[in-house]
């Protein structure tokens, strides 16, 4: 998703359909499916040849065809649809999205790539906030990649560039103070016990547990102390988390759950970000890393010192970046064109 060449070609991409839009855009489409044809077929042959999705012959006619269903799951592809090769639901949408609109996306987004500063190197891991996934890139590939739950409209997830130090095993988790207010403290009013059910412990200024019978939930109290929820499966944080200190405070980490992950809508977090396959991140990251038993971390035995209840810091032996980015149009350097929707309402570039 990011790679030094990003910014040059997206910047171009946004040139490309700046012309397509000044030219009069691309053509409404309607649902269709395999089988269909006429008017709407040649329509919706014209869309997809304009951004490229079908060249040559197969730009114009009035008959379905295979290479026109393979254009659709490119088009599906390009904006992280299910490639289902129909044209319903969120991919009409998507095609029906003008053309004005994506060059704006494109150059918003080159906008703010502009004068990145990011050390590329050989490995580092890149997070795209409007497309809810994380890239382990390494030798200017990506070796692998992960589905994320991110910030919602409500709690963006910043952008930010960091370095990964230390991935950390059954971690606890302290409520931010946003959550004490909003969430915490009217909880507690109706349901007294919510924090021992949650294992959240109030310590003082000294690290001395508080019964929360002491506190005034009528009040906001509670925000003076440090709320901490035991490490463990019912942890907020899940199991691992994924140290990237930051004047943001967040951080990568796992979930206990984990079937929000199958989700399209995925923008569901206070602003960390919650990675699905986040074992199999932490064994890339800890590859340098000698392990415990002399040979190299493993997912399997990561899970095997996790299950021994105990917290534990594994400091990376060489700090791994990490960017989190707010893409809704890029470009790769092939010059394939991607687009996500501007979910926070960020992109302003044309307005």
């Amino acid at each position: 998703m990011l790679q030094p060449e990003t910014f040059f070609a997206t910047a171009l991409a946004s040139e490309r359909y700046a012309a397509i839009a000044d030219a009069g855009g691309w053509p409404s489409v309607s649902a269709l499916s395999p089988g269909a044809k006429g008017p709407a077929v040649a329509a919706l042959r014209k869309r997809l040849s304009l951004e490229g999705d079908l060249v040559g012959a197969e730009a114009s006619g009035t008959n379905w065809s295979p290479a026109l269903t393979a254009g659709i799951k490119r088009f599906q592809f390009r904006n992280g649809l299910r490639q289902t090769g129909v044209v319903a639901g969120a991919t009409l949408k998507a095609l029906n999205v003008p053309a004005r609109m994506r060059f704006k996306q494109l150059a918003s987004s080159a906008n703010r790539l502009a004068g990145l500063s990011f050390p590329f190197g050989d490995k580092y891991v890149v997070v795209n906030l409007p497309s809810t996934a994380v890239d382990a890139v390494e030798n200017g590939h990506v070796a692998h990649r992960y589905v994320a739950i991110v910030g919602g409209p409500d709690h963006h997830s910043p952008q930010i560039s960091a370095k990964i130090v230390a991935v950390n095993l059954n971690p606890t988790w302290t409520v931010p103070e946003s959550i004490i207010k909003n969430e915490i403290i009217p909880k507690m009013r109706s349901q007294p016990n919510y924090l021992s059910r949650a294992r959240i412990r109030i310590l003082n200024n000294k690290g001395q547990e508080i019964n929360p019978g002491s506190i005034n939930w009528n009040s906001e109290q509670a925000k003076n102390y440090t709320l901490r929820q035991d490490s463990g499966a019912g942890n907020s944080l899940g199991l691992i988390r994924i140290a990237m200190p930051n004047p943001d405070a967040v951080y990568m980490h796992d979930t206990p759950s984990r079937n929000l992950f199958a989700n399209d809508y995925r923008f569901l977090s206070h602003g960390c970000v919650r990675v699905q396959g986040v074992y199999d991140l932490a064994a890339w990251l800890l590859r340098e890393t000698p392990a415990p038993n002399g040979g190299v971390w493993t997912g399997q035995l990561i899970q095997d010192r996790i299950k021994t209840g105990a917290r534990e810091d594994v400091k990376l032996t060489a700090p791994v970046p990490v960017i989190w980015v707010y893409m809704t149009g890029w470009a790769s350097a092939d010059g394939t064109v991607h687009f996500r929707d501007d979910v926070y309402n960020v992109d302003t570039v044309g307005d």
